[in-house]
């Protein structure tokens, strides 16, 4: 298919989907990030980055929160490694481009456009990047098309393609096949995955192992972590269990949970942080509808937290990863419904948290059963076991203690990714911008 018929196509979609979007506005839903600057790439023009003092700009794109703070670690490693290169970032949600703007600054920081090959096409006059980025998996016809067409060298970093992605793929391969063949590097995140973008028609694929490992210190006593503690009055005797990146209805479940075991356990404290903060008002209505004093995240910045409030809801956006070094006992959400795939469990591992999460956790496979068969985490099928697993915690906390001992240690084992994939990066920048400059010497 050529440009026109791939915004052929997005036009009808986009038309079709009116109706979802209004009606998602009116009941009161996550807004859909900026639609009309990203269908025409309306971003602030940045200047140009200077060749002549061998700057050279990169853009990182990742879709959501989780991508955005891969990747802000990657821009970080990037400049420690070559002060030269600057780093801008987009992202495709709200809540990603909100984050993005407080880790790379808002003049760094724009809507990724739609696809649209109109709306890409202004997006790199006004970026002009020498590099682009893509976090995990976020792969669109028509950026990979224009973008290649420019030169512009295409990178795919902490790759992931789950079977049931590659099944899909595998049904239009012809048309996959030229998609990859596009990109200059896949730096996938397991040999499973290397293999999936392999078969498919990637060329130039190595595994570099996931970036998730890099992303998080484990340092409970970082000023970060104590503030949050001292915020939220988490005393030394208390018990904090945290069900993070939670959807419906894992609240609930978190909640239920803290109610059958507060009273035998007055230590116990709760904090939920769920995936979409916009939820946070029916988590609020749940909360009072059954009784349980709570007290809101951003309300505690200026208020004294009620002394008999022993539940937390967290409403702000970018603080999961430090909330989890609070806490002794986590279930990591998105995990139980099967279509979700589960969110990012290396986080509360990080920190030496027992760790539990559901079933359904495809997007992060190869994190997972290398937890299991380092007997470092547990999975969970219900609000039941949810139960059994937290009692169990706080009736043996020696076993907690020695379950979240050995997510830590995996998890400091695993690290390094972030700094091969950076210089990966790196080394495919320098040989696309010497050729760029061999054939402009080389031009009459």
């Amino acid at each position: 298919m050529t440009r026109w018929a791939f915004n052929a196509v997005y036009v009808v979609l986009a038309v079709a989907l009116l109706p979802w979007v209004f009606l998602r506005l009116l009941r009161g839903g996550r807004p859909v990030a900026a639609p009309l600057a990203r269908a025409i790439g309306a971003v602030r023009r940045m200047p140009p980055p200077d060749h002549a003092r061998g700057i050279r700009r990169i853009w990182l794109h990742g879709v959501s929160v989780g991508e955005v703070n891969l990747l802000h670690t990657l821009s970080q490693m990037l400049h420690s490694i070559d002060p030269t290169v600057e780093c801008v970032a987009s992202s495709s949600t709200t809540t990603g481009i909100d984050l993005a703007r407080r880790k790379f600054g808002d003049h760094s920081t724009f809507a990724c456009p739609l696809d649209f090959s109109w709306a890409v096409s202004r997006v790199l006059d006004r970026v002009a990047p020498d590099l682009l980025v893509l976090g995990e998996l976020e792969l669109w016809p028509n950026l990979l098309d224009v973008a290649h067409a420019r030169g512009i060298p295409i990178a795919v970093v902490n790759a992931r393609m789950s079977p049931r992605s590659f099944r899909g793929y595998s049904r239009i391969t012809p048309f996959v096949q030229q998609m990859l063949r596009k990109i200059d590097l896949v730096a996938a995140r397991s040999p499973d995955d290397a293999h999936r973008f392999s078969t498919l028609g990637a060329k130039h694929v190595f595994m570099s192992g996931s970036m998730k490992f890099d992303g998080v210190v484990g340092d409970r006593m970082s000023p970060a972590i104590l503030a949050l503690r001292s915020l939220a009055n988490i005393l030394p005797s208390d018990v904090v269990f945290l069900a993070g990146s939670t959807q419906s209805p894992e609240e609930l479940l978190a909640i239920n949970t803290f109610c059958a075991l507060c009273g035998e356990f007055p230590a116990l404290r709760l904090i939920l942080v769920p995936r979409h903060t916009e939820r946070c008002g029916s988590i609020a209505t749940m909360l009072d509808d059954m009784q349980v004093q709570w007290q809101l995240r951003s309300r505690l910045d200026h208020e004294n937290i009620h002394s008999s409030a022993r539940v937390l809801l967290v409403d702000s956006i970018g603080e999961l990863s430090n909330w989890w070094g609070t806490a002794r006992i986590a279930f990591v959400g998105g995990s139980l419904d099967g279509h979700r795939g589960g969110q990012n469990m290396i986080e509360p591992a990080a920190y030496g948290c027992a760790v539990a999460f559901g079933p359904h956790t495809f997007n992060f496979q190869n994190e997972v059963q290398e937890l299991l068969e380092a007997d470092a985490s547990r999975v969970i099928d219900d609000g039941d076991s949810l139960t059994d697993f937290v009692r169990k915690c706080l009736l043996e906390s020696e076993w907690a203690e020695q379950l979240g001992k050995r997510a830590a240690t995996l998890v400091a084992s695993r690290r390094g990714v972030t700094r091969v994939t950076a210089h990966a990066l790196l080394d495919l920048l320098n040989r696309r911008c010497s050729h760029n400059a061999g054939t402009q010497t080389t031009t009459p």
